[in-house]
């Protein structure tokens, strides 16, 4: 029997969910990277496009998923309805050992690197600092999740307003020309030069549109709620996404823009507010940080907890803990915070052995892979289910949806030939699953 959580996430923190689940540092770094895989501003700013495209369709997609199966855990919830309870392990094991401690780990770091550097501290206090944000989140959610829900909130409206100065100044006040740049002659590996790499290098940003849906079974009126706050969650991240690379083409010249790096948006703010400009961008990305961090621990735990309810995880009975009095699942936000602090003190003692950013981009591939089977669970679940009324239909069907695969598969593609190797690890990881699961479904059987 499934243990109920607090209905206690109404529609506009649903937004906040999605958008600050998605905007990290992505947004304020990444106009260079995309540029130099693009070779000019239109195939850049056609690149965002793309990637937004594909990540809408797949949200749209997801949510017609959701509105059917509107339970806590998300993607594993979703496949292990459709699929069975095999497959759903599978999903919910990297999702739970690797992809969210790993992305957690590299949030906490990035955080306390950000804060060290801009008070000009030790980078060991940075660490320090780092775990105590992701200490004091957790502890905020174990609270209570309309606690977290409200810095969701704060947070995610603190992030866009450097965002949306940067476009609304920029496109004012911009001299340089947005359109028809061409830099490729100024990038020296011309063979980095790929459209297709550089939608690649946006989706890494997009990354995170899914997490709202860990959180379905504690949303009021999910059916109707999810599909909306997916819809104009990533139309907004999408239009800031877009209206932002366009802004700093405007204020930065192409042939400048190009060599940047990491520093694009801090610099088209020093252009047009001064050195407080960049210290501007600066506190919106440690604000951008936060607020993602708070973003993953809210709904990366949900998985576990939903695991640990099926009686498939060891400890399932603590961690499927529900505290009486808040509602919140307190045992699965004790385990993610133990393993992304685990992988944190890893990074630091055997850097040459655990990275966590590399450890969250490998789990992509394989986190894809499950995120086709939900796209096409979708038709399964459409046959199952023929003549009865939904609460909603993903529009224009079946074209988004395929989209969504496409976009699923191009990828898996992309990072089978960039990262072969990496693929392989995500793949065994999953195999390393696989003993487990029948060791639990064993053990439920003996019971």
């Amino acid at each position: 029997m499934e243990k109920k959580l607090q209905q206690t996430i109404g529609f506009w923190t649903a937004i906040t969910i999605v958008i600050g689940t998605i905007i990290g540092s992505g947004v304020f770094v990444k106009p260079s990277v995309v540029l130099n895989h693009a070779g000019s501003s239109n195939m850049a700013i056609w690149a965002w496009v793309v990637g937004g495209i594909l990540t809408l369709a797949a949200g749209l997609t997801i949510a017609e998923v959701g509105a059917q199966i509107p339970k806590t855990g998300g993607l594993y919830a979703y496949i292990r309805d459709i699929y069975g309870s095999f497959w759903g392990f599978l999903t919910g094991w990297v999702q739970t050992v690797i992809y969210g401690p790993a992305i957690i780990a590299s949030l906490t770091l990035f955080f306390g690197i950000l804060i060290s550097n801009f008070f000009n501290l030790n980078q060991s206090t940075g660490v320090w600092i780092g775990i105590a944000a992701l200490t004091f989140l957790v502890l905020l959610n174990i609270v209570g999740t309309s606690l977290g829900g409200a810095m969701q909130n704060i947070t995610t409206i603190a992030k866009l307003i450097p965002v949306f100065a940067i476009i609304v100044f920029g496109l004012l006040w911009g001299k340089a020309p947005i359109f028809n740049q061409d830099v490729s002659n100024l990038i020296v590996q011309k063979d980095q030069i790929n459209f297709g790499r550089a939608v690649l290098a946006t989706l890494f940003a997009y990354d995170g549109w899914i997490m709202l849906t860990n959180l379905t079974g504690e949303m009021k009126n999910a059916k109707r709620n999810l599909p909306l706050a997916m819809l104009v969650g990533l139309s907004v991240v999408t239009l800031a996404y877009v209206f932002i690379n366009i802004a700093v083409f405007h204020v930065i010249p192409a042939e400048t823009l190009v060599g940047l790096g990491n520093t694009s948006s801090a610099e088209a703010a020093k252009v047009l507010f001064g050195d407080l400009g960049s210290k501007f961008v600066n506190i919106g990305v440690i604000i951008s940080i936060f607020g993602c961090l708070n973003g993953k621990i809210m709904t990366f735990p949900r998985v576990p907890f939903a695991m640990a309810d099926d009686k498939l995880l060891p400890l399932s009975g603590p961690i499927s803990y529900i505290n009486p009095k808040t509602k919140t699942p307190v045992g699965a936000l004790v385990i993610v915070y133990i393993l992304g602090l685990l992988l944190v003190l890893l990074t630091l003692l055997i850097p040459s052995v655990v990275n966590a950013d590399y450890l969250s981009e490998i789990c992509i591939f394989i986190i894809y892979v499950f995120y086709i089977m939900a796209f096409i669970g979708l038709f399964l679940l459409r046959k199952r289910t023929k003549g009865t009324a939904r609460s909603y239909s993903v529009p224009l069907y079946p074209i988004v949806p395929l989209v969504a695969i496409l976009g699923g598969l191009f990828i898996i593609i992309s990072t089978l030939q960039s990262d072969f190797l990496g693929a392989l690890y995500s793949i065994i990881i999953v195999l390393v699953g696989i003993p487990f699961y029948f060791m639990l479904k064993n053990k439920q059987r003996n019971v």
